[in-house]
């Protein structure tokens, strides 16, 4: 579905684990690095995009994960006229999306990148939530930051801190 004003309405997805890292993938025979995302169809919510688009990226089903929050609104970028197909030139500027913040309550090994026929990602890692995006494709590096920004907020900051025993907390308190 592209808009009037020549942008497709489409999801990203930032899924952290329990340490707070990301959960970055390969494109297929590219050096690019992102996070999943996909079109909204006629009819779907962003919800159900998201959901769908997680399934056919990573294997993820609704159960391997929870939303901890979603952006408020559309973040948009345009794609540079060189990456276009001629045929789209003349009504397509971009993307918009609804990103959401997802926490994995299932395991690693539920991650499967083969789990539709034409698999977009041939590798995935872990990296720290604020992971320098020199690897993402730079148009896109702007909505990047800005997703990541807003929806911080809801990441649990204790989260990926080691714990620290009662005599380690009174030890720093006195410290202060």
């Amino acid at each position: 579905m592209i808009d009037r004003d020549g942008y497709r309405a489409n999801v990203g997805i930032i899924l952290c684990n329990a340490r707070n890292e990301v959960f970055w993938a390969k494109r297929v025979r590219e050096h690019a690095w992102q996070f999943p995302q996909g079109g909204i169809k006629q009819g779907e919510t962003p919800e159900q995009a998201m959901y769908r688009e997680l399934a056919e990226e990573t294997g993820l089903k609704p159960e391997h994960v929870r939303i901890l929050g979603r952006t408020r609104g559309w973040l948009r970028y345009d794609v540079p006229e060189q990456w276009l197909r001629r045929e789209w030139r003349s009504h397509y500027r971009g993307q918009k999306q609804i990103w959401f913040l997802l926490r994995l309550v299932g395991r690693d090994s539920d991650v499967s990148l083969r789990a539709s026929p034409d698999p977009e990602f041939d590798a995935w890692r872990w990296s720290d939530y604020w992971f320098p995006q020199e690897s993402v494709v730079e148009f896109k590096r702007e909505v990047y930051q800005l997703a990541l920004k807003e929806l911080s907020r809801f990441l649990d900051h204790q989260a990926g801190r080691k714990r620290r025993t009662r005599s380690q907390l009174l030890q720093e308190a006195g410290q202060r």
